[in-house]
């Protein structure tokens, strides 16, 4: 196992990379990507399982590397947590296309007299309608409003961890907080939305 000075001298290794790919050295690319690229595409099919679609993924990691290296600070985070973030997110986003993805089935079926019947001029229009339109936009609206009264803090810690995926303990490292603290702003801030968005219903209703 390796020692604390060891992980350490890791992390300053792979900051000093970053920072030269940051510069457009293509020397340094190829050593971060042979010193992580492993450890990333494990992170990748933790999530996306199908291995060719996970090795994807990792492809588009590293673009995403190469173009957004000068984004990395080392005060805010360990470079192993800012490469694992963008593989996890991009993992999630392949998932969530895989799942979108239209099935390949016929749309036609055989009648008796060997007559195709299209299948889906029985099936009821998938597209929202006005009532569902309205709805999703006065929530949208609804939320929008109660994500303002929450403070900086809050919202910040609600971002990282529901729309980047981060866990708490990865807030922390990015904000440079307690974990209790960060832990305290996500549940705090989950608490007043629910409250907000339930006042913002009744009064809709």
């Amino acid at each position: 196992m390796a020692t604390s000075p060891d992980l350490n001298a890791r992390q300053q290794s792979l900051s000093e990379m970053l920072a030269r790919v940051a510069l457009g050295n293509k020397a340094a690319f190829d050593t971060l990507y042979r010193e992580t690229s492993a450890h990333l595409l494990g992170a990748i099919l933790r999530i996306q399982n199908n291995r060719a679609l996970a090795e994807d993924v990792l492809q588009e990691v590293y673009v995403n590397v190469w173009r957004s290296a000068q984004s990395f600070n080392p005060a805010l985070s360990q470079p192993t947590t800012w490469l694992g973030s963008i593989a996890r997110n991009r993992a999630i986003d392949s998932l969530r296309r895989r799942q979108s993805e239209p099935q390949t089935i016929s749309r036609y079926q055989g009648g008796p007299d060997d007559d195709e019947t299209d299948m889906l001029n029985d099936l009821p229009s998938g597209a929202p309608g006005p009532l569902d339109l309205l709805e999703q936009a006065s929530n949208a609206r609804a939320l929008g409003t109660c994500m303002q009264t929450l403070s900086g803090d809050q919202k910040h810690s609600l971002a990282l961890a529901y729309y980047q995926g981060l866990s708490h303990s990865e807030v922390a490292e990015q904000l440079g907080q307690p974990l209790g603290t960060v832990k305290s702003w996500v549940r705090r801030g989950l608490q007043s939305l629910k409250s907000c968005l339930e006042r913002a219903s009744l009064a809709l209703s």
